[in-house]
């Protein structure tokens, strides 16, 4: 194994794609978590003394009326990813008094529609409140997406936001008059 100074210097890192659903705790200081957002929030928490992190990715606040078609459809809740998160996090020997939330997403990518964006960034600002976990850094909101890159060992986040993509123009390339005969090549 590289020592973790040596291999951040050599520029070697393993990056972990968070998903939809996915929750991911580490102290591997060579990992890079990574993800892409638009409505959902990505919350990284982090221990620094511990030297431990974590990053989840969830679609939205809670299911309407509690109630969930099946388990497997739980990972999509704020309501059970933040859970999950922080257990995970203590799990692995953070205190619940050192940990620093970060929070990133939560954007409204099509006016005219319910701001679900908006829903799940209020609902995981509250989480952390009710939680008493302090949030260092929020970056939510708008209406572009973003893509979040975080060392979870050193705490380093950076987030960017992704510019809306031009649309594409559409050419017709005018088709000579055929036999309707097929040639190959």
């Amino acid at each position: 194994m590289v020592a973790p100074a040596a291999a951040i210097a050599s520029g070697i890192e393993r990056r972990v794609n968070v998903m939809q659903g996915m929750t991911f705790v580490t102290d591997d200081p060579t990992v890079v978590l990574t993800t892409v957002l638009g409505s959902c929030i990505a919350c990284c928490l982090h221990d620094p003394r511990a030297r431990i992190g974590g990053m989840n990715h969830f679609l939205l606040s809670e299911p309407r009326h509690g109630r969930l078609r099946d388990e497997g459809e739980a990972e999509r809740y704020g309501v059970y990813a933040m859970e999950l998160l922080v257990n995970e996090m203590l799990k692995r020997g953070a205190s619940r008094s050192r940990l620093r939330a970060h929070l990133y997403g939560g954007a409204n990518l099509h006016a005219g529609m319910r701001a679900i964006g908006t829903d799940n960034g209020r609902f995981a600002q509250g989480f952390l409140v009710n939680d008493g976990i302090e949030l260092s850094q929020a970056n939510i909101g708008g209406s572009l997406p973003r893509r979040v890159d975080f060392r979870p060992a050193a705490g380093q986040v950076r987030c960017r936001m992704v510019e809306a993509a031009l649309p594409i123009e559409e050419t017709r390339i005018p088709q000579p008059g055929g036999t309707g005969d097929v040639e190959l090549f």
